[in-house]
């Protein structure tokens, strides 16, 4: 046979707590004090300017890095090739269709950048000039599904003379290697 117990606190200080009938914080009262700390720490954050072009820019060299990688894995696994068609304003998605022997765009829209960034790109040691959106047409960045991609290195950098700049590179067999190159221009 079981017997239940009720639960009875130990010493005297808890026992002259309940006594006086101080339990502890509600859960909503908690969760009242999670709010006000969340909503104080979001306004530091962006006043600070944590969550600034700086960030962002890191953000949009991480996910064009992955991206890349993502469609290198497609391109294998597919035995298809995808590209990258880049823009002025951003850059754009591509798939061969060996039947119409064509590029095909995957969206609707290119992938648009910030106004305040700027993107160039190298290859083979030139850089090309980049089209506007409009006369974008051919990838630049090959990815074929070998495995292998075309050698690059792509700047993305903050427009303001003073702007964080960062770089993707890859000799055309590895992921590309992300890495900030610091604030200014280079000379």
């Amino acid at each position: 046979m079981l017997a239940f117990t009720c639960w009875r606190p130990r010493t005297r200080t808890a026992q002259a707590l309940v006594a006086h009938g101080q339990r502890g914080f509600t859960l909503i009262e908690l969760l009242v004090v999670l709010v006000i700390l969340g909503s104080l720490i979001g306004l530091a954050v962006f006043s600070t300017g944590i969550a600034g072009p700086a960030r962002e820019l890191r953000g949009e060299a991480e996910r064009l890095s992955g991206l890349i990688g993502v469609l290198l894995d497609e391109a294998v696994l597919d035995n298809r090739e995808y590209g990258l068609s880049f823009t002025r304003e951003g850059y754009r998605v591509l798939r061969y269709d060996s039947q119409r022997a064509e590029w095909q765009a995957l969206d609707r829209q290119a992938h648009r950048l910030p106004e305040w960034a700027e993107l160039t790109l190298e290859l083979e040691g030139e850089e090309p000039a980049l089209p506007g959106e409009a006369d974008a047409a051919a990838p630049q960045l090959l990815i074929l599904s070998s495995g292998e991609l075309t050698p690059f290195r792509l700047r993305l950098a903050e427009r303001r003379r003073d702007g964080l700049r960062m770089q993707l590179s890859s000799d055309g067999f590895t992921l590309p290697r992300v890495e900030e190159l610091g604030a200014g221009r280079a000379g």
